[in-house]
């Protein structure tokens, strides 16, 4: 850790249905004199915050403008649709787009799927938010069709969800300002990559154990005795001390 980094906090931004836990938790445990702080972001405004220098990276919903931005694709989420708990959809394990087409399907404008013909039946209005969205589907007012995260994130018991094969998908990355790659960011993308403490990319790694220098020993010739000199061999006529026989 420089200078320059001592006694500042690391500013990580995620979009809702993110769930940084693990990470978070490596990054306490090896930069301890570090704290890092989570901010909450709606998923639209994620790359604004970045682009402002309100964090120095942030988990987002791909895709993202990577002209100011440098992006690591992370994971692919299922898309789910979310129902009433008495709906026929819950009846199946997993739907298609065709299963929806007599069904009202909400829109909200934090909507994180990127559609190019929507499913279902336009619903009677847009609502602001997802959490605005399910409780429409809780009302009976039409379905909402999310990344599975978000179904997650806004459970309720009145409502079930199941896998909607063929509808886009959500895809998580981290980003961060290409033009801000601070040492601090970059130790945060080796725990994202998977990298070890001692990783050879990694930017403090573990000091090596200092080798001590080896122990010259001097070899016996084995021709030779202790005092150096040679060892004469026994004549094989030479008889054993010890009583002769008469």
């Amino acid at each position: 850790m420089t200078d320059g980094e001592s006694g500042r906090a690391f500013r990580l931004a995620y979009a809702p249905g993110v769930t940084p836990a693990k990470w978070v938790n490596i990054w306490t445990e090896r930069m301890p004199d570090v704290p890092l702080t989570l901010v909450a972001v709606p998923a639209a405004e994620v790359v604004a915050l970045l682009r402002d220098g309100g964090a120095d990276a942030g988990f987002v919903r791909l895709p993202v403008d990577r002209d100011v931005l440098s992006v690591i694709p992370l994971y692919v989420e299922t898309t789910v649709v979310v129902v009433p708990k008495d709906h026929a959809v819950t009846a199946a394990d997993e739907v298609t787009l065709a299963d929806l087409a007599d069904d009202e399907i909400l829109h909200p404008l934090d909507d994180t799927l990127e559609w190019t013909t929507r499913p279902g039946l336009p619903a009677f209005t847009r609502p602001a938010t997802t959490g605005e969205a399910v409780e429409l589907v809780a009302s009976g007012a039409g379905l909402l069709v999310v990344p599975q995260s978000l179904a997650r994130l806004h459970h309720r018991r009145d409502l079930k969800y199941r896998p909607l094969l063929d509808a886009p998908q959500s895809q998580v990355g981290l980003a961060w300002p290409t033009d801000a790659t601070t040492d601090l960011v970059e130790d945060f993308i080796g725990i994202v990559r998977g990298r070890t403490v001692n990783s050879s990319r990694g930017r403090t790694p573990a000091p090596a154990a200092a080798e001590k220098p080896a122990q010259r020993r001097k070899e016996r010739k084995p021709s030779q005795t202790a005092s150096g000199r040679r060892a004469t061999p026994p004549s094989p006529n030479r008889r054993r001390k010890g009583n002769r026989s008469r």
